[in-house]
Protein backbone atom coordinates (compact mmCIF):
# COMPACT_ATOMS: atom_id res chain seq x y z
CA UNK A 1 0.00 0.00 0.00
CA UNK A 2 2.64 2.16 1.02
CA UNK A 3 4.51 1.59 -2.44
CA UNK A 4 1.73 2.33 -4.56
CA UNK A 5 1.12 5.82 -2.77
CA UNK A 6 4.73 6.08 -3.62
CA UNK A 7 4.07 5.48 -7.11
CA UNK A 8 0.50 7.33 -7.45
CA UNK A 9 0.99 10.18 -5.27
CA UNK A 10 0.22 12.92 -7.45
CA UNK A 11 -2.48 11.51 -9.11
CA UNK A 12 -4.04 10.47 -6.02
CA UNK A 13 -4.11 13.61 -5.15
CA UNK A 14 -5.29 15.30 -7.83
CA UNK A 15 -8.76 12.09 -7.95
CA UNK A 16 -9.10 13.64 -4.17
CA UNK A 17 -8.88 17.70 -5.40
CA UNK A 18 -11.38 16.46 -8.45
CA UNK A 19 -13.60 14.66 -6.01
CA UNK A 20 -13.76 18.20 -3.92
CA UNK A 21 -14.22 20.55 -6.75
CA UNK A 22 -16.95 17.80 -7.97
CA UNK A 23 -18.75 17.86 -4.60
CA UNK A 24 -19.01 21.84 -4.80
CA UNK A 25 -20.15 21.39 -8.28
CA UNK A 26 -23.11 19.25 -7.44
CA UNK A 27 -24.14 20.16 -3.90
CA UNK A 28 -22.95 23.84 -3.31
CA UNK A 29 -23.40 25.97 -6.65
CA UNK A 30 -26.08 28.24 -8.06
CA UNK A 31 -25.47 28.87 -11.74
CA UNK A 32 -25.90 32.48 -11.41
CA UNK A 33 -22.28 32.56 -9.17
CA UNK A 34 -20.30 32.57 -12.69
CA UNK A 35 -16.84 33.06 -11.12
CA UNK A 36 -17.38 30.24 -8.27
CA UNK A 37 -18.59 28.07 -11.84
CA UNK A 38 -15.40 29.25 -13.70
CA UNK A 39 -13.10 28.31 -11.48
CA UNK A 40 -14.25 25.14 -10.40
CA UNK A 41 -14.90 23.75 -13.93
CA UNK A 42 -10.95 25.45 -14.43
CA UNK A 43 -9.75 23.42 -11.99
CA UNK A 44 -10.92 20.81 -13.19
CA UNK A 45 -10.02 20.69 -16.29
CA UNK A 46 -6.33 20.99 -15.00
CA UNK A 47 -6.72 18.05 -12.55
CA UNK A 48 -8.09 16.21 -15.62
CA UNK A 49 -4.97 17.23 -17.62
CA UNK A 50 -2.75 15.93 -14.93
CA UNK A 51 -4.40 12.73 -14.10
CA UNK A 52 -4.29 11.76 -17.62
CA UNK A 53 -0.73 12.92 -17.64
CA UNK A 54 0.32 10.61 -15.09
CA UNK A 55 -1.46 7.37 -15.31
CA UNK A 56 -2.32 7.73 -19.11
CA UNK A 57 -1.10 3.62 -19.36
CA UNK A 58 -3.38 2.64 -16.46
CA UNK A 59 -6.62 1.83 -17.47
CA UNK A 60 -8.16 0.81 -14.04
CA UNK A 61 -7.17 3.77 -12.29
CA UNK A 62 -8.40 6.17 -14.97
CA UNK A 63 -11.64 3.65 -14.89
CA UNK A 64 -11.86 3.87 -11.35
CA UNK A 65 -11.41 7.47 -10.93
CA UNK A 66 -14.21 8.93 -13.62
CA UNK A 67 -16.73 6.15 -12.12
CA UNK A 68 -15.86 7.53 -8.64
CA UNK A 69 -16.57 11.25 -10.18
CA UNK A 70 -19.60 10.45 -11.81
CA UNK A 71 -21.02 8.76 -7.98
CA UNK A 72 -20.54 12.05 -6.54
CA UNK A 73 -23.64 13.90 -8.51
CA UNK A 74 -25.42 10.49 -7.37
CA UNK A 75 -28.33 12.09 -5.39
CA UNK A 76 -27.62 15.57 -6.75
CA UNK A 77 -30.07 17.63 -8.50
CA UNK A 78 -29.06 19.18 -11.77
CA UNK A 79 -28.25 22.71 -11.02
CA UNK A 80 -27.12 23.38 -14.77
CA UNK A 81 -30.02 23.14 -16.70
CA UNK A 82 -34.09 22.79 -15.86
CA UNK A 83 -34.46 19.78 -18.98
CA UNK A 84 -34.22 17.11 -16.38
CA UNK A 85 -38.14 18.38 -15.33
CA UNK A 86 -39.36 17.68 -18.60
CA UNK A 87 -37.74 14.15 -19.39
CA UNK A 88 -39.12 12.88 -15.93
CA UNK A 89 -42.68 14.82 -17.11
CA UNK A 90 -42.67 13.09 -20.45
CA UNK A 91 -42.06 9.85 -18.73
CA UNK A 92 -44.68 10.25 -16.56
CA UNK A 93 -47.08 10.67 -19.25
CA UNK A 94 -46.14 7.49 -21.08
CA UNK A 95 -46.26 6.02 -17.92
CA UNK A 96 -49.65 7.00 -17.66
CA UNK A 97 -50.75 6.25 -21.19
CA UNK A 98 -50.10 10.06 -22.98
CA UNK A 99 -48.39 10.88 -25.86
CA UNK A 100 -46.05 13.52 -25.12
CA UNK A 101 -45.99 14.02 -28.77
CA UNK A 102 -49.91 15.43 -28.56
CA UNK A 103 -49.98 17.74 -25.65
CA UNK A 104 -48.41 20.20 -24.35
CA UNK A 105 -47.92 20.56 -20.82
CA UNK A 106 -50.22 23.88 -20.69
CA UNK A 107 -53.10 22.28 -22.64
CA UNK A 108 -52.76 18.93 -20.09
CA UNK A 109 -52.94 21.21 -16.93
CA UNK A 110 -55.82 23.13 -17.64
CA UNK A 111 -57.51 19.10 -18.06
CA UNK A 112 -59.53 19.46 -14.27
CA UNK A 113 -59.18 15.03 -14.60
CA UNK A 114 -55.69 15.29 -15.37
CA UNK A 115 -53.12 13.41 -12.85
CA UNK A 116 -49.61 12.25 -12.81
CA UNK A 117 -46.98 12.12 -10.01
CA UNK A 118 -45.62 15.13 -8.85
CA UNK A 119 -47.16 17.06 -12.20
CA UNK A 120 -47.20 20.65 -10.41
CA UNK A 121 -43.48 20.23 -9.18
CA UNK A 122 -42.56 19.30 -12.59
CA UNK A 123 -44.46 21.99 -14.58
CA UNK A 124 -43.25 24.34 -12.55
CA UNK A 125 -39.37 23.65 -12.75
CA UNK A 126 -39.71 23.09 -16.76
CA UNK A 127 -40.20 26.40 -17.26
CA UNK A 128 -42.40 28.16 -19.86
CA UNK A 129 -40.24 27.58 -22.71
CA UNK A 130 -41.21 23.66 -22.30
CA UNK A 131 -44.66 23.83 -20.75
CA UNK A 132 -45.71 25.65 -23.70
CA UNK A 133 -44.07 23.08 -26.89
CA UNK A 134 -44.59 19.29 -27.35
CA UNK A 135 -42.00 17.35 -26.98
CA UNK A 136 -38.61 17.67 -29.24
CA UNK A 137 -36.82 14.30 -27.75
CA UNK A 138 -36.83 11.06 -30.27
CA UNK A 139 -38.63 7.94 -29.19
CA UNK A 140 -35.52 6.22 -28.14
CA UNK A 141 -34.81 8.99 -25.42
CA UNK A 142 -38.96 8.83 -24.43
CA UNK A 143 -38.19 5.50 -23.62
CA UNK A 144 -35.10 6.17 -20.92
CA UNK A 145 -37.73 8.71 -20.03
CA UNK A 146 -40.46 6.31 -19.14
CA UNK A 147 -37.77 3.61 -17.72
CA UNK A 148 -36.51 5.95 -15.31
CA UNK A 149 -40.32 7.31 -14.23
CA UNK A 150 -40.92 3.84 -13.37
CA UNK A 151 -37.93 3.10 -11.68
CA UNK A 152 -38.42 6.07 -10.10
CA UNK A 153 -41.79 4.67 -8.43
CA UNK A 154 -43.38 8.21 -8.68
CA UNK A 155 -40.52 10.08 -7.22
CA UNK A 156 -38.40 13.07 -8.48
CA UNK A 157 -35.04 12.15 -6.94
CA UNK A 158 -35.63 8.47 -7.69
CA UNK A 159 -36.42 9.19 -11.33
CA UNK A 160 -33.07 11.41 -11.00
CA UNK A 161 -31.03 8.39 -9.91
CA UNK A 162 -32.28 6.30 -12.44
CA UNK A 163 -31.62 8.44 -15.26
CA UNK A 164 -27.82 9.66 -14.21
CA UNK A 165 -27.84 5.50 -13.76
CA UNK A 166 -28.42 5.71 -17.65
CA UNK A 167 -26.03 8.19 -18.66
CA UNK A 168 -23.36 6.79 -16.59
CA UNK A 169 -24.03 3.28 -18.65
CA UNK A 170 -23.88 4.98 -21.73
CA UNK A 171 -20.35 6.95 -21.02
CA UNK A 172 -19.07 3.64 -20.22
CA UNK A 173 -20.49 1.94 -23.45
CA UNK A 174 -18.53 5.25 -24.89
CA UNK A 175 -15.16 4.31 -23.18
CA UNK A 176 -15.54 0.67 -23.86
CA UNK A 177 -16.24 0.76 -28.08
CA UNK A 178 -13.74 3.95 -28.09
CA UNK A 179 -11.02 2.42 -26.92
CA UNK A 180 -11.97 -0.70 -29.39
CA UNK A 181 -12.06 1.49 -32.75
CA UNK A 182 -9.25 3.53 -31.27
CA UNK A 183 -7.08 0.30 -31.07
CA UNK A 184 -8.50 -0.79 -34.83
CA UNK A 185 -7.30 2.79 -35.99
CA UNK A 186 -3.68 2.32 -34.65
CA UNK A 187 -4.15 5.20 -32.16
CA UNK A 188 -3.26 4.97 -28.59
CA UNK A 189 -6.51 3.71 -26.18
CA UNK A 190 -5.91 6.59 -23.73
CA UNK A 191 -7.39 8.99 -26.04
CA UNK A 192 -10.68 7.96 -25.24
CA UNK A 193 -10.34 8.96 -21.37
CA UNK A 194 -9.88 12.52 -22.61
CA UNK A 195 -13.58 11.42 -23.23
CA UNK A 196 -14.55 9.79 -19.96
CA UNK A 197 -12.67 12.16 -17.66
CA UNK A 198 -13.57 15.54 -19.28
CA UNK A 199 -15.34 17.68 -17.14
CA UNK A 200 -18.16 18.94 -19.26
CA UNK A 201 -18.94 15.62 -20.06
CA UNK A 202 -19.26 14.30 -16.23
CA UNK A 203 -20.45 17.73 -15.58
CA UNK A 204 -23.49 18.11 -18.40
CA UNK A 205 -24.34 14.50 -18.88
CA UNK A 206 -23.92 12.85 -15.67
CA UNK A 207 -24.31 15.77 -13.81
CA UNK A 208 -27.27 17.52 -15.66
CA UNK A 209 -28.68 14.15 -17.17
CA UNK A 210 -28.26 15.04 -21.03
CA UNK A 211 -28.10 12.33 -23.29
CA UNK A 212 -25.59 13.20 -25.88
CA UNK A 213 -23.32 10.41 -24.27
CA UNK A 214 -25.61 7.75 -24.76
CA UNK A 215 -26.17 8.79 -28.31
CA UNK A 216 -22.75 8.91 -28.77
CA UNK A 217 -22.52 5.20 -27.10
CA UNK A 218 -24.76 4.10 -29.85
CA UNK A 219 -23.27 5.53 -32.58
CA UNK A 220 -19.59 4.67 -31.52
CA UNK A 221 -21.14 0.70 -31.16
CA UNK A 222 -22.85 0.97 -34.65
CA UNK A 223 -19.36 2.59 -35.76
CA UNK A 224 -17.38 -0.49 -34.17
CA UNK A 225 -19.43 -2.93 -36.64
CA UNK A 226 -19.66 -1.06 -39.50
CA UNK A 227 -15.68 -1.01 -39.43
CA UNK A 228 -15.81 -4.67 -38.93
CA UNK A 229 -18.02 -5.87 -41.83
CA UNK A 230 -20.64 -5.99 -40.10
CA UNK A 231 -22.70 -3.12 -41.14
CA UNK A 232 -26.18 -4.87 -41.40
CA UNK A 233 -26.02 -5.32 -37.71
CA UNK A 234 -24.79 -1.80 -37.09
CA UNK A 235 -27.76 0.13 -39.07
CA UNK A 236 -30.20 -0.90 -35.94
CA UNK A 237 -27.94 -0.19 -33.43
CA UNK A 238 -27.31 3.51 -35.53
CA UNK A 239 -31.21 4.16 -35.81
CA UNK A 240 -31.25 3.84 -32.19
CA UNK A 241 -28.33 7.00 -31.69
CA UNK A 242 -30.78 8.78 -34.49
CA UNK A 243 -33.96 8.20 -32.13
CA UNK A 244 -32.10 9.02 -29.23
CA UNK A 245 -30.78 12.38 -30.39
CA UNK A 246 -31.62 13.24 -34.26
CA UNK A 247 -27.72 14.54 -35.38
CA UNK A 248 -26.04 11.49 -36.80
CA UNK A 249 -28.56 11.66 -39.48
CA UNK A 250 -26.57 14.21 -40.98
CA UNK A 251 -23.94 11.71 -41.18
CA UNK A 252 -25.69 9.05 -43.17
CA UNK A 253 -24.61 9.96 -46.78
CA UNK A 254 -21.33 10.14 -46.11
CA UNK A 255 -21.09 5.79 -45.69
CA UNK A 256 -22.02 6.11 -49.25
CA UNK A 257 -18.57 5.22 -50.42
CA UNK A 258 -17.38 3.72 -47.23
CA UNK A 259 -19.89 0.35 -48.19
CA UNK A 260 -20.47 1.04 -51.94
CA UNK A 261 -23.95 1.74 -53.41
CA UNK A 262 -25.42 -1.58 -53.05
CA UNK A 263 -24.31 -1.91 -49.21
CA UNK A 264 -25.35 1.41 -48.79
CA UNK A 265 -28.97 0.94 -50.18
CA UNK A 266 -29.43 -2.15 -47.62
CA UNK A 267 -27.46 0.01 -45.22
CA UNK A 268 -30.01 2.71 -45.59
CA UNK A 269 -33.39 0.55 -45.88
CA UNK A 270 -32.45 -1.04 -42.25
CA UNK A 271 -31.51 2.30 -40.85
CA UNK A 272 -34.75 3.85 -41.97
CA UNK A 273 -36.71 0.99 -41.01
CA UNK A 274 -35.24 0.61 -37.77
CA UNK A 275 -36.36 4.47 -36.90
CA UNK A 276 -40.17 3.69 -38.82
CA UNK A 277 -40.34 0.92 -35.89
CA UNK A 278 -38.92 3.02 -32.96
CA UNK A 279 -41.60 5.89 -34.28
CA UNK A 280 -44.67 3.10 -34.61
CA UNK A 281 -45.32 3.38 -30.72
CA UNK A 282 -45.97 6.74 -30.55
CA UNK A 283 -47.87 7.53 -34.07
CA UNK A 284 -50.91 9.57 -33.82
CA UNK A 285 -52.88 12.12 -35.98
CA UNK A 286 -51.06 15.42 -35.95
CA UNK A 287 -47.78 13.24 -34.45
CA UNK A 288 -45.41 14.55 -37.73
CA UNK A 289 -46.96 17.99 -37.52
CA UNK A 290 -46.33 18.95 -33.93
CA UNK A 291 -43.03 17.13 -34.21
CA UNK A 292 -42.00 18.82 -37.14
CA UNK A 293 -42.98 22.11 -35.87
CA UNK A 294 -41.13 21.50 -32.28
CA UNK A 295 -37.91 20.61 -34.15
CA UNK A 296 -38.35 23.62 -36.43
CA UNK A 297 -38.25 25.89 -33.79
CA UNK A 298 -34.47 25.06 -32.96
CA UNK A 299 -34.09 26.53 -36.69
CA UNK A 300 -35.98 29.88 -36.41
CA UNK A 301 -37.05 30.84 -32.88
CA UNK A 302 -33.95 29.83 -30.26
CA UNK A 303 -30.43 31.60 -29.99
CA UNK A 304 -27.69 30.58 -27.71
CA UNK A 305 -23.94 30.50 -27.73
CA UNK A 306 -23.85 31.06 -31.76
CA UNK A 307 -20.65 31.93 -33.14
CA UNK A 308 -20.63 33.48 -36.54
CA UNK A 309 -25.16 33.61 -36.12
CA UNK A 310 -23.92 36.50 -33.53
CA UNK A 311 -21.61 38.19 -36.23
CA UNK A 312 -24.08 37.95 -38.78
CA UNK A 313 -26.88 39.77 -36.30
CA UNK A 314 -24.34 42.10 -35.28
CA UNK A 315 -24.10 43.23 -38.55
CA UNK A 316 -27.52 43.30 -40.29
CA UNK A 317 -29.16 44.69 -37.25
CA UNK A 318 -26.70 47.51 -36.80
CA UNK A 319 -25.99 48.35 -40.08
CA UNK A 320 -29.36 47.24 -42.19
CA UNK A 321 -31.81 47.63 -39.42
CA UNK A 322 -33.08 44.28 -39.56
CA UNK A 323 -35.52 42.66 -37.18
CA UNK A 324 -33.53 39.98 -35.02
CA UNK A 325 -37.37 38.00 -34.99
CA UNK A 326 -37.25 38.04 -38.56
CA UNK A 327 -33.54 37.71 -39.28
CA UNK A 328 -33.35 34.44 -37.50
CA UNK A 329 -36.21 32.75 -38.83
CA UNK A 330 -35.11 33.61 -42.33
CA UNK A 331 -31.13 32.38 -41.49
CA UNK A 332 -32.53 28.95 -39.83
CA UNK A 333 -33.63 28.30 -43.26
CA UNK A 334 -30.04 29.29 -44.70
CA UNK A 335 -28.46 27.00 -42.10
CA UNK A 336 -30.87 23.55 -43.24
CA UNK A 337 -29.54 24.70 -47.30
CA UNK A 338 -25.86 25.42 -46.58
CA UNK A 339 -25.74 21.74 -44.34
CA UNK A 340 -27.53 20.00 -47.28
CA UNK A 341 -24.95 21.34 -49.73
CA UNK A 342 -22.14 20.66 -47.13
CA UNK A 343 -23.08 17.28 -46.30
CA UNK A 344 -23.47 16.66 -50.39
CA UNK A 345 -19.96 17.97 -50.70
CA UNK A 346 -18.54 15.31 -48.09
CA UNK A 347 -20.21 13.14 -49.40
CA UNK A 348 -19.19 12.86 -52.84
CA UNK A 349 -16.06 14.68 -53.07
CA UNK A 350 -14.25 13.44 -50.20
CA UNK A 351 -12.50 9.90 -50.51
CA UNK A 352 -14.45 8.43 -47.82
CA UNK A 353 -13.52 4.88 -48.66
CA UNK A 354 -10.63 5.04 -45.59
CA UNK A 355 -12.36 4.25 -42.12
CA UNK A 356 -10.47 7.24 -40.97
CA UNK A 357 -11.32 9.77 -43.79
CA UNK A 358 -15.24 8.90 -42.96
CA UNK A 359 -14.85 9.62 -39.26
CA UNK A 360 -12.65 13.08 -40.00
CA UNK A 361 -15.66 14.01 -42.63
CA UNK A 362 -18.57 13.26 -40.07
CA UNK A 363 -16.41 15.66 -37.20
CA UNK A 364 -16.02 18.37 -39.90
CA UNK A 365 -19.45 18.02 -40.80
CA UNK A 366 -20.64 18.50 -37.32
CA UNK A 367 -18.12 21.06 -36.95
CA UNK A 368 -19.71 23.70 -39.76
CA UNK A 369 -23.19 23.18 -38.32
CA UNK A 370 -22.14 24.24 -35.06
CA UNK A 371 -20.01 26.77 -36.13
CA UNK A 372 -22.89 28.34 -37.95
CA UNK A 373 -25.82 27.26 -35.77
CA UNK A 374 -27.96 29.55 -33.77
CA UNK A 375 -28.04 27.61 -30.98
CA UNK A 376 -25.39 25.59 -29.37
CA UNK A 377 -25.87 24.29 -25.78
CA UNK A 378 -22.46 23.49 -24.05
CA UNK A 379 -23.55 20.02 -23.80
CA UNK A 380 -23.71 19.57 -27.87
CA UNK A 381 -19.80 19.62 -28.17
CA UNK A 382 -19.62 16.78 -26.04
CA UNK A 383 -20.39 14.46 -29.21
CA UNK A 384 -18.04 16.13 -30.91
CA UNK A 385 -15.14 15.78 -28.44
CA UNK A 386 -15.78 12.23 -28.49
CA UNK A 387 -15.69 12.14 -32.52
CA UNK A 388 -12.73 14.42 -32.35
CA UNK A 389 -10.18 11.54 -30.43
CA UNK A 390 -10.60 9.18 -33.23
CA UNK A 391 -9.33 11.76 -35.36
CA UNK A 392 -5.71 14.02 -35.57
CA UNK A 393 -8.12 17.20 -34.80
CA UNK A 394 -7.97 18.23 -31.02
CA UNK A 395 -10.17 21.97 -31.32
CA UNK A 396 -13.21 20.11 -29.91
CA UNK A 397 -11.38 19.31 -26.47
CA UNK A 398 -10.17 22.64 -26.88
CA UNK A 399 -14.30 23.88 -27.22
CA UNK A 400 -14.87 21.38 -24.30
CA UNK A 401 -13.57 23.87 -21.59
CA UNK A 402 -13.69 27.24 -23.80
CA UNK A 403 -17.57 26.67 -24.08
CA UNK A 404 -17.71 27.17 -20.35
CA UNK A 405 -17.39 31.03 -20.99
CA UNK A 406 -21.76 30.72 -22.23
CA UNK A 407 -22.51 29.71 -18.70
CA UNK A 408 -21.89 33.51 -18.28
CA UNK A 409 -25.51 34.35 -19.22
CA UNK A 410 -26.69 32.10 -15.99
CA UNK A 411 -25.25 34.67 -14.54
CA UNK A 412 -27.68 37.47 -15.59
CA UNK A 413 -31.90 37.18 -14.41
CA UNK A 414 -32.64 37.58 -17.93
CA UNK A 415 -30.09 35.13 -19.13
CA UNK A 416 -28.83 37.97 -21.55
CA UNK A 417 -25.13 36.71 -23.53
CA UNK A 418 -22.43 38.37 -23.47
CA UNK A 419 -21.25 39.26 -26.54
CA UNK A 420 -17.64 39.56 -25.97
CA UNK A 421 -17.18 36.22 -23.80
CA UNK A 422 -18.50 34.78 -26.69
CA UNK A 423 -16.43 35.89 -29.11
CA UNK A 424 -13.57 35.17 -27.45
CA UNK A 425 -14.63 31.83 -27.25
CA UNK A 426 -15.19 31.12 -30.92
CA UNK A 427 -12.00 33.40 -32.00
CA UNK A 428 -10.08 30.63 -29.91
CA UNK A 429 -12.22 27.44 -31.37
CA UNK A 430 -12.72 28.84 -34.79
CA UNK A 431 -8.90 30.03 -34.66
CA UNK A 432 -7.86 26.93 -33.65
CA UNK A 433 -9.80 24.81 -35.98
CA UNK A 434 -8.42 27.22 -38.90
CA UNK A 435 -4.67 26.09 -37.13
CA UNK A 436 -5.21 22.30 -37.68
CA UNK A 437 -6.65 22.61 -40.97
CA UNK A 438 -3.72 24.30 -42.42
CA UNK A 439 -0.51 22.78 -40.09
CA UNK A 440 -2.27 18.87 -41.30
CA UNK A 441 -2.49 19.94 -45.24
CA UNK A 442 -4.21 18.67 -47.94
CA UNK A 443 -3.16 15.10 -47.39
CA UNK A 444 -3.62 14.74 -44.08
CA UNK A 445 -7.15 16.10 -44.59
CA UNK A 446 -8.00 12.91 -47.09
CA UNK A 447 -8.88 14.75 -49.85
CA UNK A 448 -7.55 12.76 -52.15
CA UNK A 449 -5.92 10.05 -50.70
CA UNK A 450 -7.45 7.12 -51.51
Amino acid sequence: MRSYWNLHKYPILFVIGSMLFYTSFGYDLDRTDYIKLLTLFSGLFFFCYKIIQFEKWNFKFLLVAGILFRLIFLVAEPNLSQDFYRFIWDGELIKNGFNPYLYTPDQLMEQPNFSIANADELYAGMGSLHAKHYSNYPPVNQFFFALASILGGGSVLGAIIALRLITILGDLGVLYFGRKLLQKLNRPSYLAFWYFLNPLVIIELTGNLHFEGTMLFFFVWALYLISSQKWWLGAPLYAISIMVKLVPILFLPLFLKYLGLRKSIFFYALTGLGCLILLTPFYAPFFIDNYSDTIGLWFSNFEFNAGIYNGIKKIAVTFYDAKPWELIEAYGTLVIKVMAIVILLFAFLRKNQSLQTLITSTLLVLSIYFFISSTVHPWYVVFLLGVSLLTDYRFPLIWSFAVVLSYQAYSNPDFKENMWWLAFEYILVIGFFIYEMISKGPKKLYFFKK
